[in-house]
């Protein structure tokens, strides 16, 4: 497996990333899910589907704009643990002496509208693992 390293740091470098990808014409697609790229999803993912990637990212955000699949953290599970931070701070705590904890909630989203496009059939294990199936 060769591996292609496309930084997108900001909102302006991913018209030269898609490009460059396009040049380099990888095999599949991992998308990190930093967030200079959430308001770019859509558009991410018709790139992908457009030069029949397979893709993955790290947000389920990104699986629902149509790439292949996503696993990563829950987001609203860890928006209810920093409530819980802001709790217990307003209520005294001081935050030095609260302990950081790592995410424990994870989830596997799979696009089976883009595996169809891409003419992939998605293990029916794998299927039975996932969080949320999109049809």
């Amino acid at each position: 497996m060769h591996l292609i390293s496309v930084p997108v740091r900001r909102p302006a470098d991913l018209e030269p990333a898609l490009r460059a990808l396009t040049r380099e014409r990888p095999d599949a697609l991992f998308v990190h899910p930093v967030p200079v790229l959430l308001p770019d999803t859509a558009k991410v993912a018709e790139f992908a589907l457009k030069h029949r990637l397979p893709s993955v990212a790290g947000n389920r955000g990104f699986a629902d704009a149509g790439l292949l699949m996503s696993y990563g953290v829950n987001l609203f599970d860890l928006g209810r643990k920093a409530a819980q931070y802001v709790d217990k701070i307003l209520k005294g705590a001081w935050p030095g002496d609260i302990p950081v904890e790592q995410p424990t909630t994870f989830e596997l989203v799979i696009n089976l509208k883009t595996a169809k496009a891409l003419g992939l059939t998605v293990p029916p294990s794998l299927l039975q693992r996932a969080d949320q199936v999109i049809e």
